[in-house]
């Protein structure tokens, strides 16, 4: 084989950045588990543990070339099944045992076995690879079960590793495992739980992949400490008072009403928005088709034509936002553009809610049908998104279609909606290198709970674009059939999309400082993505303790 690896692309990070510090942002809710896998372990806070299980291989932020991280180099098999790597010997646990190639045959083992009680790895890791192949402590290869180019090995192939001589697999392992802090890779490692008010992380002083190339001036802080803060206007002056060093300021009312005011006028706390070229999160309201309503398409037509996203654009979100058009934008030729939006339109809502046999109205307004009035219920986590929902739901009553919003804390509503409890899930998905399709939409996900089809879909036509394309090896085959199945998922109008923001912005106090350019192509928030699980978590930012005590005084 002909090994390769990746020197040559440029840093992007600043020389002057200064180790020390601590970084305080909040969650919104208590995670359930410390788990990355099984029960209760899909919410927002798996990305911080996500992001310190370092993966074989990154995509440059900029150049989107592989390069280096746990493999210092890699090749590619001629049967185009097989990526080889050889790691890096320096690379160990938090705990300080070595990391070799033995603990990615484990992680295979691991993400197969039923103990885990997670049925969509077990079957991703069962049916999308054949084996891992190790050669000695340092050199393995992983064997897909489908051809991949290149690029496409480094993406689907390159897992990262699980601790071997952590894990003991058994019927206990999910009881076992559940507050037990896993050893990681990463630069960060959790120091401290308080159970529901804040975890810590601490940064490893002597962390292996300190002055690696793309890892060096990065990940400065000391510490990390994420504290439970559930209402946002709370969180906001936990901010405003210095508690926190910086705050997500992408909703409008955050960036023109709240942001302001005397911390911003002396140059004490400043705003950034900053433009990205990467995939776009997915928000919108996904229906549920396992409730009696939403079997029938015409009623998910009408609902979706009964939404009044354009007002809810120019009104609540001020022309900031913009309308999201399918289930996965930003993702180059991947990204069906033709696809038109249902726009709000009271005529086009009846046409189809009549045809299903809503022609009826109670003296309210609302439709009727066999003693029933038209009602919904939309289960969603965000309280800063009610402004959003309410003007969708008093917009609705014009069409006959009464709305219920049911807020809960994040935690709970993302429970309800794997436990598919819902009617209505009104979600945002964070974007990825590629679209996710087999999770979202395929029918093996259907009608079971503990997974991401949220809206219960289960076509024959859609399982067959996505199973073709799952394993298609020619990537401009790949993206056709990528836009045929975001056309399909129009068509059965399972997924009504909202809005999109190609950007982010945040306000931070002036002691959290940034390289210039603050961010790259595809960096997320670096207040809510204070970590991520792909190398999009740039980890660029530091504190500089000087200029805080200067501006504390």
């Amino acid at each position: 084989v002909k090994w390769l690896t990746n020197d040559s692309d440029p840093e992007y990070t600043d020389p002057r950045a200064k180790k020390g510090g601590t970084l305080r942002v909040f969650q919104r809710s208590f995670p359930l588990s410390l788990r990355t896998v099984g029960p209760d372990s899909n919410d927002s806070f798996r990305t911080f543990l996500l992001a310190n299980q370092t993966q074989l291989t990154y995509f440059h932020p900029n150049t989107r070339k592989p390069i280096p991280a746990l493999a210092t180099h890699w090749a590619y098999g001629a049967d185009h099944k097989t990526i080889y790597f050889k790691l890096n010997p320096k690379a160990v646990w938090s705990d300080g045992v070595p990391v070799t190639a033995m603990d990615f045959a484990f992680a295979l083992e691991m993400m197969r076995s039923k103990h885990i009680v997670a049925p969509w790895y077990n079957e991703y890791y069962s049916t999308k690879f054949d084996k891992v192949v190790v050669y000695d402590d340092h050199t393995l290869a992983i064997v897909g079960a489908e051809k991949r180019s290149p690029n496409d090995m480094h993406y689907y192939f390159g897992f990262p590793p699980r601790p071997r001589h952590f894990h003991k697999l058994g019927p206990d392992w999910v009881k076992d495992t559940n507050w037990k802090v896993e050893p990681n890779t990463g630069p960060y490692q959790i120091a401290k739980v308080e159970k529901g008010k804040e975890i810590v992380f601490e940064r490893k002083k002597d962390w292996w992949g300190r002055d690696l190339r793309y890892f060096r001036n990065r990940y400065n802080v000391d510490r990390i400490v994420t504290t439970v803060i559930r209402d946002e206007s709370i969180a906001y002056e936990h901010f405003r008072k210095g508690l926190l060093d910086g705050f997500t300021a992408t909703i409008p009312q955050t960036w023109h009403e709240r942001a302001v005011g005397e911390i911003y006028d002396k140059g004490w706390a400043h705003k950034l928005w900053f433009y990205t070229d990467r995939s776009l999160p997915i928000w919108g309201m996904w229906l549920n088709q396992d409730v009696a309503l939403f079997k029938d398409r015409d009623v998910r037509l009408g609902f979706a034509h009964a939404m009044n996203v354009e007002k809810v654009l120019k009104t609540v979100l001020r022309g900031d936002t913009q309308r999201l058009k399918t289930n996965g934008e930003g993702y180059g030729k991947h990204t069906d553009k033709t696809i038109p939006e249902r726009a709000f339109d009271l005529k086009k809502a009846d046409e189809y809610l009549s045809k299903a046999g809503w022609g009826a109205r109670g003296p309210d307004g609302i439709r009727v049908k066999d003693g029933q009035r038209l009602t919904a219920r939309v289960t969603y986590g965000r309280a800063n998104h009610n402004d959003r929902l309410v003007v969708l739901k008093e917009e609705a009553k014009k069409a006959g279609v009464e709305l219920t919003l049911q807020l809960l804390d994040q935690a709970a509503a993302f429970k309800t909606m794997l436990e598919k409890k819902h009617e209505i899930a009104y979600s945002g998905w964070a974007p990825q290198d590629k679209p996710e399709y087999w999770g979202q939409y395929h029918s093996k996900n259907a009608h079971t709970p503990q997974n991401n089809n949220f809206s219960n879909t289960d076509d024959a036509e859609l399982d067959g674009l996505i199973d073709a394309w799952r394993v298609e090896f020619d990537e401009d085959r790949q993206a056709e059939l990528s836009r045929k199945v975001q056309r399909r998922v129009y068509e059965i109008g399972c997924f009504i999309p909202t809005w999109k923001e190609p950007y982010f912005r945040i306000a931070y106090w002036r002691w959290l400082r940034w390289p210039t350019p603050p961010a790259t192509k595809t960096s997320e928030d670096p207040v809510t993505y204070a970590m991520a699980e792909s190398e999009a978590w740039d980890g660029l930012y530091w504190v500089d303790e000087e200029v805080k005590k200067e501006t504390l005084a």
